[in-house]
Parts: C-alpha cells; structure tokens; sequence
C-alpha cells in the first residue's frame, strides 16, 4: 500500500453557539481536511485546525506546509514502513505541528486499512468507550450557569469552564455555576494563560476557600512562564494541568521532570499527531503523571482520531473531547460515534470514515 496521491480541502461546520475562550471566539469551525490516496485505492482522512493564536497555524500556512513541504518527501512510501514516514514528516520543517497532525491521522488510517484494524487496538486497545466533559464558553456570569444546567440536563457529569478573561469576575462564574447545578458534577477550569502567576494563585485560593470544588485548573499563566506555572502548582490545592506550555514530548519531560504541573494536556494538534503524542504518553507513564486529551475545535475528523489515542491508553484518564457536541451539525460518516457524552469506537480498520461532507478540495 503506497502513497500516491495527497489532496486538501477546508471544511465549514457551524456552531451551536459562538465558542469564547480568554484567547479567542469561534463562530464557525474551519479547518483544512487532507486526503491520502494510495495505489490500493485505499483513502486515509486527518484534519488541522486553524489556530494562529494556540500554535500559529493559518490556512495559507497550512496548505504550504503540506504540500510544499511534506508532500515530496512521502510520496511513493509505502504505508507499512510507518516509522520512516512519520521521521520524514517531521524533519521536514520545524513548527507546524498541525500540519504534520493532519498527516499523521491520514497514515495512522491507512495503517489501521492495511492491517485491518482499529487504530485503538492497535495502539494499546485499552478501552472503546470514553465520556467526555462539555465546554461552557466564557461570558457573563447567568448565561454561564444557564449554559452549564442545560449541559447537566443532558447527562454530562464533568463541565469545563472557561476562565481567565476578568479574575474577580471568574470567582462570580464559578459561584453561579456551583449554585446551578450543585456539587455533584465534577467542574474543571481552563485559563488558556489569562492570569499571570499571583493572580492565578490568589483567585484560586479564594475558589477554594469559597468550597466551589474544582476538579483541575487549566493552563492558568503564559505557555512560556514555566516558572509560574510552578509557582502556581506549589502554591494552591487545585491540580494544575499544563496545556499551552506542553507541545513537543520534550516539553512534556521539561515540565514533568521539574514539577511544574501536576498533569499533562495532550493534543494532537500541538504534539503534531499520534506519533508524538505516544511519546508523551509513554514519558507521563514512566512518571506517573495523568494525562488529559483535549482538542482545539476539530471536526469529527480530528476527533476521531484522539479518541483512538484515548482508547489506546490508560495513562490518558481524563477527557475534552467535545468538539462534535458543539457543531451544529455532523456532515462526517463513520469515524467515532458520539452520543452526547459518551464517545464510542467502532471495530473497523483504521479510523472508520465512510464519507467525509461539507468540504471543498483544491
């Protein structure tokens, strides 16, 4: 099975509501869709998110990287040879970590065809169902807690709020969360690097002192303030997971190693695929450091994709795999099946999509 053809589209998908973080809001998915065809006729899918403010990534950036960059050098490979493809992807430019996802999800598909085999089980197959928390977008104190009760109303058992645009504010969100839907659902939050590191401690002491529960804090300060992030992981009660500040595996060690945080985000879309998530995972696993699965507003395409990471492993305990839950349709076939919180894998040969809508190729 040898790769002989590579094409890219963009796919539009519209929100259920506008997706508000600290850093940015989102009123409509698009990203770039890859295409591997190979001369089986076997077809592999990935996806790449459009993220310039998380990892610098844009459209235009995405489509030189793939097929300038990449595209040359894996050309004529045969799929079997994975470890050889994944190097070439990889030296092949520094950065553009979601470029080189998207590839990597295309070959993991097609290495899952040749084998015949769910990608999930032939990672690890630990598991084939996941429950994933909903993301409550940052706004004004009463949408939030209507937003987050209508989220319980649906079953989901873990809500992750979005903080870090106004500190004395966020103490307000959580309050009138708490208040809404009482202490029986689990809440984590997530900063995406609003706070410097003394006001991340100071506003989650007072979460703290206020009994508001919450599960983990998420990236409180800037990706490169490693040192505050270790000030804030030694100086609250709250779990800190580092998100933003962990793209490569040796930034994963970096932050392990010195403690910075007590858990590790993983995203296929800064780690720059499977390939290097693996070894995230098995670095965090030799220390024993939990790991989260998140995502960064893919379609169904990307998703799946993790979730076969998710389900592959069991270092990976925790998960923000909601992105499908937030579009207002689904125009992908196959792939993970998702039914509200609970995320099911099916047994079919790499990734299972079937036909891939609502994208226009180049």
């Amino acid at each position: 099975m040898k790769i002989c053809d590579m094409q890219i589209g963009k796919i539009n998908i519209p929100l259920k509501k506008p997706f508000k973080t600290a850093l940015r809001e989102v009123y409509e998915l698009e990203n770039v869709v890859v295409k591997i065809v190979t001369d089986t006729g076997n077809i592999g899918y990935g996806e790449a998110a459009i993220t310039p403010v998380i990892t610098g990534d844009t459209l235009g950036s995405i489509k030189w990287a793939i097929m300038d960059q990449i595209k040359p050098k894996v050309i004529g490979m045969d799929i079997e040879n994975l470890e050889e493809i994944m190097k070439r992807i990889d030296n092949s430019l520094v950065h553009n970590e979601s470029s080189k996802a998207a590839l990597d999800m295309a070959i993991y598909d097609l290495f899952g065809q040749l084998h015949d085999a769910p990608v999930f089980k032939l990672l690890g197959g630990f598991r084939n169902k996941i429950v994933t928390d909903i993301t409550v977008s940052v706004n004004e104190p009463e949408e939030m807690a209507r937003d987050a009760k209508e989220a319980v109303e649906k079953g989901y058992e873990t809500i992750k709020v979005k903080v870090g645009k106004d500190s004395k504010k966020d103490l307000e969100r959580l309050k009138a969360i708490r208040n809404a839907i009482g202490y029986s659902v689990n809440i984590r939050i997530d900063a995406n690097q609003g706070w410097t590191s003394k006001e991340a401690v100071k506003v989650l002491r007072m979460m703290e002192d206020a009994g508001l529960s919450i599960e983990l804090v998420e990236q409180p300060v800037k990706a490169y303030d490693i040192a505050g992030l270790k000030y804030v992981t030694e100086n609250v009660e709250i779990p800190v997971l580092a998100d933003e500040s962990v793209f490569s595996p040796l930034d994963a060690a970096n932050i392990i190693q010195n403690r910075a945080a007590d858990l590790v985000n993983i995203k296929l879309m800064k780690a720059g695929g499977i390939h290097n998530a693996l070894k995230i995972c098995n670095f965090a696993e030799t220390y024993g450091v939990q790991c989260m699965l998140g995502c960064m507003m893919e379609s169904k395409i990307g998703l799946t994709a993790a979730c076969h990471l998710a389900g592959a492993k069991s270092i990976i305990t925790k998960f923000d795999l909601d992105g499908p839950n937030l579009c207002a349709e689904d125009p992908i076939t196959g792939g993970a099946n998702y039914d509200e919180y609970t995320i099911t894998l099916e047994d079919k040969p790499g990734l299972g999509f079937e036909e891939i809508g609502n994208t226009i190729y180049y």
